[in-house]
């Protein structure tokens, strides 16, 4: 995987801090309502996390599993640990501490994405149409989304990667987001979709729509033609420019 400068060291302002926990699972609820009325999500796929530590105990705020979002309230988000208690003989019960409801399906995957990144507050899971569909092509598998516009580089590196495909929900696929998002803050997953990652929920789907904006300029360039891409010292100088943009 090409490398890049890692988004922790992007000169992005801390986000405000919530009041209290109920504000925060308000938010999440209204970012998983937002991915629906922005056109990067459909019905009930797709899914959503804020990092939410209580007091010692390092977790994070999970959207449930199969809720339509217009039915869903800020009672059913599951607040998970990112530790297994000792000697826990189901993993997912283990972690989640508080919770009426069973937590999305691709927990894991937001789970290792708060575990293995300081950088990262909030987690966006979309199946936006044109990302996934770039998703399911093998020159995309293999190489991403290339350099074909600079704005290619808000995702944190010269191209947009593409983690290789597991079933969803497993563990293998959050190994394989994680290891696709070294150093940057979205990819795409291998036939499924797009996550990004960033340091409040607003930013996350943000980056998300973004995402989904270049997939649809780079299928339309596509079918025009090969395209025309930026090189590594271009792409470079872009990243530079934006780790003080905004």
């Amino acid at each position: 995987m090409s490398g890049g400068p890692g988004p922790a060291s992007n000169a992005v302002r801390e986000p405000p801090a919530f009041a209290c926990e109920d504000d925060a699972r308000s938010a999440l609820v209204d970012t998983c309502r937002a991915m629906n009325a922005q056109g990067v999500n459909q019905g009930r796929s797709g899914n959503a996390s804020l990092r939410w530590d209580r007091g010692a105990a390092a977790g994070f705020l999970m959207t449930p599993s199969a809720l339509a979002y217009e039915r869903m309230t800020s009672d059913d988000i599951v607040w998970m640990s990112l530790d297994l208690a000792p000697g826990a003989a189901d993993e997912r019960a283990a972690r989640i501490v508080d919770g009426a409801r069973a937590p999305s399906t691709e927990w894991r995957m937001h789970r290792e994405l708060h575990a293995a990144r300081a950088d990262v507050r909030a987690v966006v899971h979309t199946h936006s149409v044109h990302a996934s569909a770039l998703a399911c092509l093998p020159a995309v598998q293999r190489d991403g989304i290339p350099a074909f516009h600079y704005m290619v580089a808000r995702a944190g590196g010269h191209d947009i990667r593409c983690a290789p495909y597991a079933t969803f929900g497993s563990a293998a696929l959050a190994t394989n987001a994680v290891a696709a998002l070294d150093a940057r803050r979205a990819c795409l997953l291998a036939n499924h979709g797009v996550l990004a990652c960033h340091v409040s929920l607003e930013a996350a789907l943000a980056l998300a729509v973004e995402v989904e904006t270049l997939a649809r300029m780079y299928a339309q360039v596509l079918a025009l033609g090969a395209p025309v891409l930026l090189d590594a010292a271009e792409m470079a100088r872009v990243l530079e420019r934006f780790r003080s943009y905004g």
